[in-house]
């Protein structure tokens, strides 16, 4: 497949405005619940354990800070029942935190607040604007998607 050439100032220029209507969207993301009882380091700790588990020094990638940092986050969602440490099946020397079933339960209802506060959100825009969203929204996966690779 080949891609329309773009000059290096051009695809710089994108990146900017890219990520800061990134940043942006961080903000308004944080803003969704915040009377909610989670922070939303705290909400996005125990989404990223919605699988199978993740080890801490994940945990402290994804968030971008350290490893102790990343800990000591955990340790509050462990006294608060939310989490809990597993050994981890494929290293004897690690650990993986999981959610506790009170875990899964403060995600989904957390993410139902959310939804709701967007949805009051993306109805104030018109038809094209929330298709132009829904069409958006698989480049930004794609986009999301080399952080895994």
């Amino acid at each position: 497949m080949s891609h329309p050439q773009q000059t290096p100032t051009a695809l710089q220029s994108l990146a900017q405005d890219f990520r800061e209507a990134l940043r942006h969207s961080v903000y308004l993301v944080r803003r969704l619940d915040a009377d909610g009882e989670l922070s939303a380091a705290q909400l996005s700790t125990l989404k990223m354990l919605l699988h199978d588990g993740v080890r801490v020094g994940e945990i402290a990638r994804n968030l971008g800070v350290k490893v102790p940092s990343a800990t000591e986050q955990i340790i509050k969602l462990e006294k608060s029942g939310l989490v809990r440490r597993d050994p981890d099946p494929l290293d004897s020397r690690a650990v993986r935190v999981v959610l506790t079933t009170e875990g899964r339960a403060a995600v989904d209802s957390a993410n139902e607040r959310r939804n709701a506060v967007m949805a009051e959100i993306l109805v104030t825009l018109s038809d094209s604007e929330r298709q132009a969203l829904a069409a958006a929204l698989p480049v930004i996966e794609k986009i999301n998607g080399t952080l895994h690779n």
